[in-house]
């Protein structure tokens, strides 16, 4: 197959129909008409001499060839796209790019009221958007330009990903201020006999709190269990509900912090971005502004 005979739209459309696993949402996102994406599929059918997709009642679903280059269609797009902003002169006062972003609500509150000062005085044409993107999406979602910028545990292992590690807590336990426990200390027994919130983006599974206490053989009595981490403080605020939380969450409320009685590993949280676009001044002006604020903000 011969390079010179393929259409890089094409692969703009590909990367569309892989992502929406629609014809008709696929020309919606790149606004253009369903028959067109339909003439495109076909002639990319006839280019690589494979279906690349086939029509289910659950969508369009992508056969192996598509399954294993769309990876490295994703990295060409990103590139391509790099690659035209890199010659550009970056100028945050005037630019009216658009950053989106991946984080959880701890992050987001830390984060984005700093970012977005920043943004007023140096880049008010700048425009964020944060949403959530489950971890094992974010590899992909950074590959296809869905996801600018990911703040996550250092978790991710790709190696089309560059990082960078920009924040370190330690989680400590909340109790409000006139809760039936009045020690200023906790003891293990004393910590396992209370009830507890837990934090997590998922249904199920157990989180590093958790893990280290199973370590030991020992487990707490999880009564409530929340996905985000900026309800939990509410709650244990006006119950007699603990809960073990980065610290610097905790801070930010009339409360009384405990040391937890026994030792867990400090968290860490590391910024993601796909290697194709470490070159684009743009990004990495941001990049720049976001790592130095997450540092800023580290306990």
């Amino acid at each position: 197959m011969s390079l010179s005979k393929i259409d890089l739209n094409l692969f703009v459309v590909f990367d569309a129909i892989y992502s929406t696993r629609n014809l008709t949402r696929a020309a919606e996102k790149l606004f253009i008409t369903q028959p067109a994406v339909s003439n495109t599929l076909a002639r990319m059918r006839r280019v690589f001499d494979d279906p690349l997709f086939v029509s289910t009642p659950n969508g369009m679903v992508p056969t192996p060839l598509s399954e294993n280059i769309v990876g490295r269609v994703r990295e060409a797009l990103q590139l391509l796209e790099s690659s035209a902003h890199a010659g550009e002169r970056f100028d945050p006062a005037v630019s009216e790019r658009v950053f989106r972003l991946s984080m959880t609500d701890l992050t987001e509150a830390l984060l984005l009221p700093a970012l977005e000062e920043v943004l007023q005085r140096l880049a008010p044409g700048i425009r964020v958007e944060s949403y959530f993107t489950p971890r094992s999406a974010i590899p992909d979602a950074l590959a296809n330009g869905a996801v600018t910028l990911a703040i996550d545990a250092p978790l991710i292992n790709d190696p089309s990903l560059e990082q960078e590690s920009v924040d370190q807590d330690r989680y400590a336990c909340m109790l409000r201020p006139d809760h039936p426990y009045a020690r200023d200390e906790l003891t293990i027994d004393d910590y396992l006999a209370l009830g507890h919130i837990h934090v997590s983006s998922r249904r199920q599974g157990i989180g590093l709190v958790d893990a280290e206490l199973g370590k030991m053989g020992l487990s707490r009595t999880i009564l409530t269990r929340v996905q985000h981490y900026l309800v939990a403080p509410l709650i244990a605020m006006r119950t007699d509900l603990v809960l073990t939380a980065p610290l610097r969450l905790l801070q930010r409320y009339d409360a009384r912090i405990l040391e937890l009685p026994f030792d867990i590993p400090r968290i860490e949280a590391r910024c993601y971005w796909h290697r194709s676009v470490s070159e684009d001044p743009a990004h990495r002006w941001l990049r720049e502004q976001v790592c130095r604020l997450m540092r800023e903000t580290s306990t």
